[in-house]
C-alpha cells in the first residue's frame, strides 16, 4: 500500500524531533525549529519531500484550527476586561504600523494596495513565540506583559478582516452590482443560519454531546463544527481559516468552550507545525545567500522601525517610557499570521516570488531574534529611560523636589495590587505615614483623592526622589516584574543606604540576587506558598498547630541558611550576623487567655524553657527595657524577643492563647526574618 505524503510527514516529524531539540539547547523557540525542518527539507537544501502541495493542503487545517481556537479564546467578557489596551492599544499599534510602511512602499514607487499589503504583514506579530516566551520567564503579568498580550489579541482579530480584504487589494473582487449583491444575500442568508444555529441550537447540541461522556464524541463534535464552517465559508469563495475563527466565536459563548479547547488543542499544535515546515521548504537558501546582506540590513531596520511605530500605543495610555520600550521590543518580529497572509498575497499577484523570498528571511531572522530581544529589553529600555530622566530632570530644574511628597519616616508602596492594597490599609489604621506608587494608569485615576497614590516608574532616580526615598523608613516593592524589582532595589539603595527595602519576587532563585543588590526582606511567592499549603494539609490530619508551627519553623529557618548562603556580606552588620547564626528579635501581642498573663519573667522561665530572652515590653504608651525577673505580664503587653529563629517561631503559640495566632512582626540582625 502506496502513500507517498504519509512517507513525507513520517520523515518531517522525525526531523523536526532533532531539529527542535537543538534549537531549545540554542535557547530558540520551537516555531524556529519548525521552520528551520521545513529549510532542511526543502527542495534548496536536502530536497527530501516530493509532495510539497499535500503538505501545504495539511498545513492549510493547521492554520484553521489556530483561527478557531483564538475565536474561542475571544469571548466577549474577556475582550470587555481588555478594551481600552487590546482596542486603542492595538488600534494604534496596527493603524501607525500599515500608515507607516505602506508610505515607505508608496515612496519606493509600488502601488498603494502593495503599501497597505505589506504594512499588514508587518504589522503582526508572532503570538505563539511571544506568549511562550513570556510564560517562560513569568512576564505575562507584568506591566509590559500585559500590553503586549492585549496588542497580540487585536490583531488576531484583526486577521480575519486582512484575510477579506487580500482579494479587495488585488483587484480580483468581482464588484458589479449584481454580483456583490447576489455574494451579500448569499453571505448574509448563510451568516443568519449561522447565528439562528449559534443561538437556539449549538447549547443543546453540545448538551447533549456531554451528557454522553464520552471523550471521543466531544472531539469528534468540535471538528466538525470547525470544519464544517471552514467548508462552508470555502465554497462561499471566502478562506477556510474565516470560517473556523467564526466556529470558535460561536462555541466561545458555550459553557463547554473549555472542554472543548482543551481536546482540540494537541491537534492545532501538530497541524500548525506542519504549517511553519511548509513556510520553511519556500525559502531558498540561495537566495539567501546572495542576499545575505541585504536581509541583514532591512532585518536590522524592520525591528527598529517596527519598535518606534509600537511604543505610541503604550505611551498613549499613559505607560512610562521603561515599559513602552519593553511592550515594543518583545513585539518587533514577523507573526505566524503574516505568513498565512504572504501565501494567499502570492495566489492574488500581491507578492511576486523575489519579494517573498525577502519576507521570508526577514521573517525567520526576527523569529530567531525574538529571545534574545525580550532578555536583553528590560536593560535597554532601563538605560533608555534613565536617559530620558535625566535630561527631563536638567529641563524642569529640579521642578520634581518641590512638587513631590513632604512625608519623612514614611512607608513607599511600588505597586497597589491585592498586597499592596492590605499593607496601604494596615498603614492607614495603624496612622504610618505612606505614599503609593503605580504605573497602571487606570488604576491611578481610580484611587486618586481615595489614597496618597501617584503614577510613575519606581526605577527612574527622578521618580525616587519626588517620593522622598532619601527620608523614607520603609520601601515595599510589591510588582510582579522581576527586572523592574531589582532595578528599584539599585536606586533606592544608592539613595538611601538606610532605607529597608522589603521586595516580592515569585522564585526562590531570585532571594540571592536582590539580597546582593541591597534588598533586606525578600519574600519568595514560591516558599511562601510551599508552606501554606503544608500547613493546610497537615491540618486536615488534624495534626496539632503547634507541631505545624514547629515544622514551619524548620523550613524557614533552613531557608534563610540558604539566604545567607547566596548573600554576599556587603556591610559590617553582616558580619554580625554570622557570629549570631540564625538570631532574630520577634514582637508578639499577648492575648488574654495566655498562660503567661499575671505571671513574672521568673515564673515562666522563657530562657530556660523556649531558649527565648524577653528584652522589652510595651504597654499602655511606655516602653520597658530589659525587666527584671518580677515583671508581671499583662493582657495586651507588646513583648519583643531575642533568640535564634525557629525558637521564636515555637513560642509564639504560648502567647496567642486559643485563638493560636498573634500579631507577629519580625527581625534579624543584619538579615530580617520575612514571617
Amino acid at each position: 500500500m502506496d502513500i507517498p505524503w504519509l512517507y513525507d510527514i513520517v520523515i518531517l516529524f522525525l526531523l523536526s524531533i532533532g531539529v527542535t531539540i537543538a534549537c531549545n539547547k540554542m535557547k530558540l523557540p520551537t516555531t524556529v525549529g519548525f521552520l528551520l525542518t521545513g529549510v532542511l527539507c526543502g527542495p534548496s537544501l536536502l530536497g527530501i519531500i516530493q509532495d510539497r502541495t499535500g503538505i501545504g493542503h495539511v498545513a492549510e487545517i493547521g492554520v484553521a484550527m489556530l483561527l478557531f481556537t483564538i475565536g474561542m479564546e475571544l469571548s466577549g467578557d474577556a475582550l470587555n476586561r481588555l478594551k481600552r489596551p487590546v482596542f486603542l492599544g492595538g488600534g494604534l499599534q496596527l493603524g501607525l504600523t500599515v500608515l507607516a510602511v505602506a508610505g515607505l512602499v508608496k515612496l519606493y514607487g509600488l502601488s498603494w494596495q502593495k503599501g497597505v499589503f505589506w504594512g499588514c504583514l508587518a504589522a503582526l506579530s508572532s503570538s505563539a513565540i511571544v506568549l511562550r516566551i513570556m510564560q517562560e520567564r513569568a512576564a505575562t503579568s507584568t506591566p509590559a506583559g500585559r500590553l503586549s498580550l492585549a496588542i497580540l489579541v487585536f490583531q488576531d482579530i484583526m486577521v480575519a478582516p486582512m484575510m477579506l480584504g487580500v482579494p479587495l487589494l488585488a483587484g480580483i473582487l468581482e464588484l458589479s452590482f449584481k454580483n456583490a449583491l447576489f455574494s451579500v444575500l448569499q453571505v448574509g442568508a448563510v451568516l443568519g443560519g449561522v447565528l439562528l444555529f449559534a443561538r437556539y441550537g449549538l447549547h443543546r447540541l453540545m448538551e447533549v454531546v456531554v451528557r454522553v461522556r464520552t471523550r471521543e464524541i466531544l472531539l469528534l463534535t468540535t471538528l466538525g463544527l470547525c470544519m464544517g464552517m471552514a467548508l462552508l465559508t470555502s465554497s462561499l469563495g471566502l478562506s477556510l481559516s474565516l470560517g473556523a475563527f467564526l466556529a470558535g466565536l460561536m462555541l466561545a459563548r458555550s459553557q463547554y468552550s473549555m472542554s472543548v479547547i482543551a481536546g482540540i488543542l494537541p491537534y492545532r499544535d501538530v497541524f500548525m507545525s506542519l504549517f511553519f515546515i511548509s513556510v520553511g521548504m519556500m525559502l531558498n537558501l540561495d537566495f539567501f545567500n546572495d542576499h545575505f546582506f541585504s536581509i541583514i540590513l532591512i532585518t536590522a531596520l524592520f525591528i527598529i522601525v517596527k519598535a518606534l511605530l509600537t511604543l505610541p500605543s503604550v505611551l498613549m495610555q499613559g505607560y512610562p517610557l521603561r515599559t513602552g520600550l519593553i511592550a515594543s521590543l518583545t513585539l518587533a518580529q514577523v507573526g505566524e499570521f503574516s505568513f498565512v497572509l504572504a501565501a494567499s498575497g502570492m495566489k492574488a499577484d500581491l507578492l511576486d516570488m523575489y519579494e517573498y523570498q525577502f519576507f521570508l528571511g526577514v521573517s525567520v531572522l526576527t523569529m530567531m531574534l525574538t529571545p534574545g530581544l525580550i532578555a536583553a529589553a528590560p536593560r535597554l529600555a532601563a538605560l533608555a529611560a534613565a536617559g530620558c530622566g535625566k535630561t527631563q530632570a536638567a529641563r524642569k530644574g529640579g521642578a520634581e523636589e518641590t512638587s513631590g511628597c513632604s512625608l519623612e519616616d514614611h512607608l513607599i508602596i511600588v505597586g497597589f495590587g491585592l498586597s499592596g492594597k492590605h499593607l496601604a490599609q494596615a498603614a492607614r489604621e495603624l496612622s504610618i505615614p505612606y505614599i503609593i506608587l503605580e504605573m497602571n494608569p487606570e488604576t491611578v485615576n481610580r484611587y486618586q483623592g481615595k489614597e496618597p497614590i501617584t503614577h510613575g516608574d519606581a526605577s527612574q532616580p527622578v521618580v525616587l526622589e519626588y517620593l522622598c526615598a532619601e527620608k523614607a523608613r520603609v520601601l515595599a516593592i510589591i510588582i510582579s516584574d522581576p527586572s523592574a524589582v531589582r532595578a528599584i532595589t539599585i536606586e533606592a539603595r544608592r539613595m538611601n543606604p538606610n532605607l529597608h527595602i522589603v521586595a516580592r519576587t515569585r522564585f526562590v532563585t531570585e532571594i540571592g540576587p536582590l539580597r546582593n543588590l541591597g534588598a533586606n526582606d525578600v519574600i519568595a511567592e514560591e516558599f511562601e506558598t510551599s508552606i501554606e499549603v503544608f500547613s493546610r494539609v497537615l491540618t486536615q490530619y488534624l495534626v496539632p498547630s503547634q507541631d505545624i508551627d514547629n515544622f514551619a519553623a524548620r523550613f524557614r529557618q533552613e531557608n534563610y541558611r540558604l539566604l545567607r548562603r547566596l548573600a554576599v556580606t556587603v556591610n559590617p552588620l553582616d558580619m554580625v550576623a554570622h557570629r549570631l547564626p540564625d538570631m532574630g528579635v520577634q514582637t508578639i501581642r499577648l492575648a488574654a487567655d495566655s498562660p503567661l498573663c499575671a505571671a513574672s519573667l521568673a515564673e515562666c522561665a522563657l530562657r530556660k524553657k523556649y531558649g527565648v530572652t524577653v528584652i522589652a515590653i510595651h504597654r499602655q504608651g511606655t516602653v520597658d527595657a530589659s525587666p527584671g525577673p518580677d515583671t508581671h505580664f499583662e493582657a495586651d503587653d507588646i513583648v519583643y524577643l531575642f533568640g535564634q529563629t525557629d525558637r521564636l517561631y515555637t513560642v509564639r503559640p504560648l502567647f496567642a492563647g486559643s485563638k493560636g495566632g498573634a500579631r507577629v512582626t519580625s527581625g534579624k540582625i543584619g538579615t530580617s526574618v520575612a514571617s
